[in-house]
């Protein structure tokens, strides 16, 4: 038997970064990008490397530009710390396992460090490759929490849980993290909104890899959880963005909705430092006439245009600068439990 599963791409539409703060978010998932793990039964367990994984280069020319393309780390830590995490999570509830080992490999073409949700996607089409070869079941609203622990508690990196929901069920979700729900419960209020109810929206990324957030997302965590009026006040202002944004996508009400993305960039411009990069693409989106925000932290940009005047203008002046430029697929949900 051998198992395929996908998970896609996520797109932060309003409210980013807030869910690493108990705050609200809208994001969505598409089917332009996806990763992809496949995994069958072998006489050993073996994770095999992907070709951002390769050591081995013809010369030193390929090994230089395979380091620009996809920096110093590949997938295969993803993998561990997914089969770790899944096997812990299995051990906890009393799951016993059967006796098989497995051949697992992956492959995806999410832009790297663009803020499109690469690494989680890894982790979670391996969560559901290995849920399927077990026969094993982690609730959907469960499956985030467990995604989160491989790259929080096991790789040490700072995330939020809008990625891991969005991703686990797919389509367009509004979550709101409150805190003392959460506490309760363990995840948030996640509810499913009708893809239709999206403007017409494009995206624009950066072809160069990015950096990792880490660090500023750290500095930022310090300055949070120390008190701080700025960020506090303006992190609670950005998730109201996102309950604010929910009622104007139901309310179809675009220009509103234009208002508040570009809102959500100027309080993130606050908190976190821009790149020159992020800044042009910012500037070149708003000078054609459309909105803008980060689809994550930073690389690729989110936003609506309302016009194909605007998205005339747009689509050129962002291939002017070197970026690429696409109108994404939103994918559909798929048919899950219900939220």
């Amino acid at each position: 038997m051998i198992v395929r599963k996908r998970a896609y791409a996520r797109v932060g539409l309003c409210g980013n970064p807030s869910d690493g703060y108990y705050g609200k978010t809208i994001a969505f998932t598409i089917r332009d990008f996806w990763a992809e793990a496949v995994l069958y039964e072998s006489p050993e367990v073996e994770l095999r490397p992907a070709r951002q994984d390769h050591s081995v280069f013809p010369d030193l020319d390929s090994l230089l530009e395979n380091i620009e393309r996809t920096g110093y780390y590949g997938g295969i830590r993803l993998m561990k710390a997914a089969v770790k995490t899944f096997t812990n999570y299995c051990k906890r509830h009393g799951i016993k396992l059967p006796d098989r080992n497995f051949t697992l490999r992956y492959q995806t073409n999410i832009p790297r460090q663009v803020g499109l949700g690469g690494s989680s996607a890894i982790i979670t089409a391996a969560m559901r490759a290995l849920m399927s070869f077990y026969g094993v079941n982690i609730p959907d609203h469960v499956l985030p929490n467990v995604v989160l622990d491989a790259e929080t508690k096991e790789l040490q990196l700072t995330a939020g849980l809008q990625d891991r929901v969005v991703q686990a069920y797919e389509g367009l979700i509004y979550m709101d993290f409150d805190k003392k729900f959460m506490e309760k419960h363990g995840y948030g209020r996640y509810e499913r909104l009708d893809t239709g109810l999206l403007s017409p929206v494009y995206m624009a990324y950066r072809t160069e890899l990015g950096k990792e957030s880490d660090s500023a997302h750290i500095k930022t965590r310090g300055r949070y959880e120390r008190g701080e009026e700025e960020v506090v006040k303006t992190m609670d202002e950005v998730a109201a963005l996102a309950e604010e944004a929910r009622k104007a996508l139901i309310d179809g009400d675009s220009d509103e909705l234009h208002r508040l993305l570009d809102r959500n960039f100027d309080l993130r411009a606050k908190m976190f430092p821009i790149s020159k990069g992020d800044q042009d693409m910012i500037e070149r989106a708003r000078s054609a006439g459309a909105s803008a925000k980060f689809t994550g932290s930073g690389g690729a940009i989110v936003g609506t245009y309302g016009t194909d005047e605007v998205l005339n203008s747009l689509k050129s002046s962002m291939e002017e600068g070197g970026y690429e430029f696409l109108l994404p697929s939103v994918l559909p949900p798929q048919p899950q439990q219900a939220l």
